[in-house]
């Protein structure tokens, strides 16, 4: 017999494997992506111990809380069970009868080696019901325990994983007007937690590209056998499928967040079966009438919209200095590889450029192509919101893309792929991933309250990084995209007064977006339409030089109009820091235990 390779070897082995199979570029940002969440998990146990252990005076403070409400609603928590977890099941067990919430049944459906040893626990707690013993796969022991639930709210749990034992008490502060209620887990490693998964509020897009809901999951019981209960078709995504299904039946607003960490996950490994999740997500969008092609990738589902019919006119409006040094790779590239088929540009440039040979000629070049326009205003103080609006107001596109004029595309279908995602129900606006020449992330959505006002996620970290979680490469709701590049409908932007103008310089992107979204409107981010991006390459720094007054004046509008809005952006989970993104919070926004 063979002995095992060292640790060291396989990890070395798998170290030049991926360096073969992802070049040198992306095996560095998943090096270092690597790096930086191992310093994260070892924090984690800091954090644990300062912000989620309860005492003796919290556990007291909710025995109080529970004994006095009106009203505890049964929750019924369905325990599937397999020989090979028999391990660690009384540790589960122990984790449900500790829970400081009284009101709950355990449904357990598990292989018959189990089943004795479960039957002499029911005689000590009349709260353990058995089901049926002859169900073989995950769906149909979960679709057991289901049938002989009798529990306003089911919870799926599986041998081995732990509940936090304020688990049910934070579910049921939660169960009024919800449908589906989830929190933030992590993994177990032995006894040690690890690897803490602080997830977004409900994120639609999100949802198609991974189960972005994951564990603890409460689920309105009515409401799940209503949809037929588990599919076991999905074998591997049948938990996915059934989020997607009650997202359906439902409504947002019915779907709840706990940002608190209460599950700790060992049981089955993360073998999320793609063409199974790709099966649920195809589902879904069929079920809606949406006909988009899914594929599975190696960062997760991907999914490609089509265009209109007809596909909409876009005005791309690009306000400019004119300097050809800045400007010229950007009309190259969206000359030369721009694929989608109409469009057309307007540069809009204060006129004093007239008086600059270099810059006229060139504006005077570009005019003489047929989808091209060269859009004067009166000599004025620079106002970005108001040069955008001024050639908002003269565009004749459905729809239109904000460009700086220090980007440059990558991606062909860069703009189909804005287009499409504007195109669908709820969506006003898209941004773009870009990054800097030096294929380092500059923007990858926008993070309310990071750094102070806002701030881009992923910001920094090398092309190819996964990200937190993969929020780097997964296609998902944001509150916020760069006006850098954002496609937004038209009649949308002009319905919701355009950028502020009494914003000039900083934030009117922002802004706008955040106005959209109390409106109802959607925003997302895609990875896949990728531009470069030579930040502030024209008109500079705002927040330097002559320009840093006015900045000032910027950041304190959105500070009053905003401020509570920017520490609680439902797209990042408040247990995460606003000064570093994606490291843990120190203390966390929600408060500890």
């Amino acid at each position: 017999m063979t002995a095992a390779p060292h640790p060291l070897v396989r990890k070395l082995r798998r170290a030049f494997e991926l360096l073969r199979e992802d070049g040198l570029l992306r095996f560095l940002g998943r090096l270092g992506y690597e790096v930086r969440e191992s310093r994260l998990f070892r924090s984690y146990r800091r954090w644990i111990a300062r912000y989620d252990k309860l005492d003796r005076a919290a556990r007291q403070r909710i025995r109080v809380e529970v004994a006095g409400l009106p009203e505890r609603p049964l929750v019924s928590i369905l325990l599937i069970a397999s020989a090979e977890q028999a391990t660690w099941l009384s540790a589960t067990l122990w984790s449900v009868q500790g829970q400081l919430y009284p009101a709950w049944e355990l449904c357990v459906a598990a292989d018959r080696a189990l089943v004795d040893d479960l039957r002499r626990r029911a005689k000590s707690d009349p709260r353990i019901r058995l089901a049926a013993d002859e169900a073989l796969t995950w769906g149909d022991k979960a679709n057991a325990a289901l049938a002989v639930a009798a529990g306003e709210f089911v919870v799926p749990l599986d041998a081995g994983d732990l509940l936090a034992e304020d688990a049910l008490y934070r579910v049921a502060q939660a169960m009024t007007g919800a449908d589906v209620i989830f929190s933030d887990e992590d993994k177990l490693e032995g006894r040690k937690r690890c690897e803490p998964w602080f997830k977004t509020d409900w994120n639609p897009a999100l949802m198609l590209s991974c189960n972005a809901v994951g564990r603890l999951c409460a689920y309105r019981r009515e409401l799940v056998q209503r949809l037929g209960g588990f599919r076991s078709n999905f074998a591997g995504a049948e938990e996915h499928d059934l989020v997607l299904r009650c997202a359906r039946a439902s409504e947002a607003g019915r779907i709840r967040h706990i940002p608190y960490v209460l599950y700790h996950r060992r049981g089955r490994p993360a073998q999320t079966l793609a063409a199974a999740t790709a099966r649920a997500v195809a589902d879904y969008l069929a079920a809606q009438d949406v006909k988009a092609e899914v594929q599975t990738t190696p960062a997760g589902i991907q999914v490609s919209y089509p265009l209109p019919v007809t596909p909409p006119k876009v005005s791309i409006l690009i306000a400019t200095t004119a300097r050809p040094e800045i400007i010229a790779s950007c009309l190259s590239s969206l000359f030369e590889r721009t694929s989608y088929p109409n469009w057309d540009v307007a540069l809009l440039v204060n006129q004093n450029v007239r008086s600059m040979p270099e810059r006229y000629r060139l504006l005077d070049d570009f005019a003489r192509r047929p989808n091209a326009h060269v859009v004067e205003y009166a000599d004025r103080p620079f106002n970005y919101s108001w040069v955008n609006n001024y050639g908002a107001a003269q565009a004749t596109g459905d729809i239109l893309c904000f460009l700086n004029d220090d980007t440059e595309a990558i991606t062909p279908d860069w703009l189909q792929q804005l287009v499409a995602r504007v195109s669908l129900s709820q969506v006003a606006a898209a941004g773009a991933m870009l990054y800097y020449p030096d294929d380092t992330i500059q923007h990858a959505g926008v993070v309310l309250g990071l750094s102070g006002v806002a701030g881009h996620a992923c910001h920094g970290a090398r092309r190819g990084s996964r990200g937190y979680f993969g929020r780097a490469v997964l296609e998902q709701d944001v509150s916020c995209v760069t006006a850098a590049c954002m496609a937004i409908r038209a009649d949308v932007f002009r319905a919701h007064g355009g950028f502020d103008e009494t914003m000039p310089l900083a934030y009117n992107d922002v802004d706008l977006c955040l106005r959209l979204r109390g409106a109802g409107w959607r925003i997302v981010w895609l990875p896949t339409a990728e531009l470069y991006h030579h930040e502030s390459a024209s008109f500079g720094r705002h927040d330097r030089g002559a320009s840093s007054t006015q900045y000032a004046r910027d950041v304190a509008v959105m500070r009053e109009r905003w401020g509570s809005a920017l520490a609680a952006d439902p797209y990042y989970n408040p247990n995460l820091s606003l000064v570093h993104g994606y490291r843990l919070a120190f203390p966390p926004r929600g408060g500890a235990l």
